[in-house]
């Protein structure tokens, strides 16, 4: 009988559920007056018209009210414990209501009632009404059904998106949809496909009556600095955040409107990244030969995918490590319209790299080979220096000499003012490309030599970011180095496509400079993890949290601060807007082959000192 009545609910339309919890409500209201004045007056009562007008006009004051407090907009199955409030306050607010046009009626001697009457009323009332519908949710639908997480989520968003969105998700179920949030004062306090709208200011309060423990983000279109405030703005209240995709990847077909993705920390952030610009990345890439040095890395492997996505004629990925060469080879083979070849070497091995180059008829090269990790390479001077400035000026001379048209080095802000071997090395590195790019023969051959220097990239290899998810998954604590420290950061994908763009805007020897935004504090980023993880940060104001955030202190060579120019009034803007190019200035004093024959002795000698000191004291000024 049960199921019978579960499959006849079920198959109901959600406005035909709203009636029948209405007429329930207001013959449950009429036999609630009838059970009062039995309580009170004792006996069997036959009311008289007089009493039955008024009778009737309850149910007739309460159905509203309950519409307006939306007791038929929640699906019974997914109905939450707290909504029993919800219940006695439509219930009193009702009451009260009831109790005015009794007062009317005793005043125009319409008819009186006992003023325990309304008494009864509330308290009945409250009890059938609230208990009618958590019988209904233990006994008409299956135990199967009512094993569902107790997630009572709210939507951002009541546009086409967030309606299709609820739609979606009260078909699939896994949870109650309470209502929509937005910041349209017009939609607040309507009904949008059944859910009342709020004000994101209302939202402390919906976690308190309602138990609201989600917030799915609908704003697909919404600007990235908006989107921003919105996600810092929820991230401060015990909600967990996730997101409906960008509305360019639904509309791909990438997506579908109910399939939600977590928050991540590139969100927060709230990068608003352009889009990659057609005319840019087509002449470097579609129908050349491409090179990528370091092809298994962070930003090598994102420049091969965003290569292989514009149709190159060829593409050589070199690297020196071989599981890492795997990797790429076999992530990129599965869909490759174009010829793959796997190169496993050293950038420092110059006969392999000029090989390399003249057997494929290399167009174009992207070196983002280098030892990248700042404490290694101060641990490992000599490999540092080998690597990042002796690869280097192997590989460049190696496309000079091949013919290569287009070369790209991968720079970074540590190169400014550096303070580390690391960032020593890639100024070296910056200075070589500059000065093979402004060789009469590279000019003459027009051959384009550029560097590109930018701040971290969230998720790369030996970054903070993965770092940061690896402490937090065992428990904690979270490390900093220095509660001041501050780092520029944008995403691998927005980073490796301005790389290319930078490629074509090349006029030969350029250094640009990638738009970072503003930096962020690194305290800022590690809480803000923390709190994305849907844990707390534990401190003296709160030392039950879950996760503490620990200072050990500033290592050797480490920078409070990246600085991306030498003079910020040194650089102009190109037809990018998240593209600067740098006024190079003079040519360097110091007779740069000269310098590099004394770094050489150096490191053949294996003297680390003289290294260490030749190595700063080149690029000092």
């Amino acid at each position: 009988m049960l199921g019978r009545i579960r499959n006849i609910l079920n198959g109901l339309p959600r406005q035909g559920k709203s009636v029948i919890l209405a007429v329930f409500d207001a013959v449950a209201l009429l036999a609630v007056l009838w059970l009062s004045y039995q309580l009170r007056l004792g006996g069997t009562f036959s009311p008289n018209m007089a009493q039955i007008a008024l009778m009737v006009m309850a149910p007739l004051i309460a159905i509203p009210v309950f519409l307006r407090f939306g007791l038929y907009r929640a699906v019974i199955r997914y109905l939450p414990d707290r909504a029993m409030w919800t219940v006695f306050s439509a219930m009193a607010l009702a009451t009260l209501a009831w109790v005015f046009v009794l007062f009317i009626a005793e005043a125009a001697k319409f008819g009186v009632l006992p003023r325990s009457i309304p008494i009864f009323y509330f308290v009945l009332g409250a009890l059938v009404v609230g208990g009618s519908r958590f019988a209904a949710k233990y006994l008409l639908f299956e135990p199967r059904e009512r094993v569902v997480s107790a997630v009572t989520m709210l939507i951002y968003g009541a546009g086409e998106a967030g309606r299709q969105l609820a739609t979606a998700l009260r078909t699939r179920g896994g949870g109650l949809v309470a209502g929509f949030l937005d910041d349209d004062p017009q939609l607040q306090g309507r009904d949008v496909v059944g859910l009342r709208v709020h004000s994101p200011a209302e939202l402390g309060g919906l976690i308190k009556d309602l138990g609201v423990s989600e917030v799915i983000l609908s704003i697909p279109s919404i600007d990235a600095a908006r989107r921003q405030q919105i996600i810092a703005d929820l991230n401060r209240l015990p909600v967990k955040i996730r997101t409906l995709p960008a509305i360019s990847e639904i509309a791909s077909g990438k997506y579908l409107v109910s399939q939600l993705r977590e928050i991540d920390i590139d969100d927060l952030l709230g990068r608003s990244s352009v889009p990659a610009d057609p005319a840019l990345i087509r002449p470097m890439i579609e129908g050349r030969t491409i090179m990528v040095t370091g092809a298994g890395g962070s930003i090598g492997s994102e420049l091969c995918r965003i290569i292989a996505a514009w149709r190159p004629k060829k593409l050589v990925l070199f690297e020196a490590n071989e599981f890492a060469l795997y990797q790429i080879e076999r992530q990129l083979g599965a869909d490759a319209t174009f010829a793959l070849v796997p190169v496993l070497g050293s950038v420092t091995d110059g006969p392999l790299v000029a090989r390399a180059i003249a057997t494929h008829g290399v167009e174009a090269i992207f070196h983002a080979a280098a030892h990248k990790h700042v404490p290694l390479v101060e641990a490992n001077v000599l490999e540092g220096v080998r690597n990042n400035v002796f690869g280097t000026r192997t590989i460049a001379e190696a496309a000079l000499a091949g013919g290569v048209k287009d070369f790209v080095l991968i720079s970074t802000d540590k190169a400014v003012r550096p303070t580390n071997v690391m960032g020593a090395t890639k100024r070296w590195a910056e200075l070589i490309v500059r000065e093979i790019g402004d060789r009469p023969e590279a000019k003459r051959n027009g051959q384009r030599f550029a560097a590109v220097r930018f701040g971290n990239v969230l998720g790369s290899n030996g970054s903070v970011v993965p770092l940061f998810r690896e402490q937090i998954a065992a428990g904690g604590p979270v490390t900093l180095t220095d509660e001041r420290m501050t780092r520029y950061f944008m995403s691998i994908h927005e980073a490796a496509e301005l790389i290319v763009q930078a490629g074509t805007l090349s006029q030969g020897g350029d250094l640009f400079l990638l738009d970072m935004g503003q930096p962020v504090k690194i305290r800022d980023l590690a809480e803000n993890m923390i709190r994305l993880a849907g844990l707390s940060v534990r401190s003296a104001g709160n030392p039950e949290g879950d996760i503490a955030i620990e200072v050990t202190g500033i290592r050797p060579a480490e920078k409070l601060y990246e600085e991306l120019f030498y003079d910020p009034a040194h650089s102009e803007r190109t037809s990018h807007r998240k593209i600067m190019r740098a006024h190079l200035g003079a040519p360097l004093d110091t007779d740069l082959t000269m310098s590099l024959a004394a770094l050489r002795a150096g490191l053949e000698r294996a003297d680390e000192d003289d290294v260490r000191r030749l190595l700063f004291e080149v690029i000092a000024d």
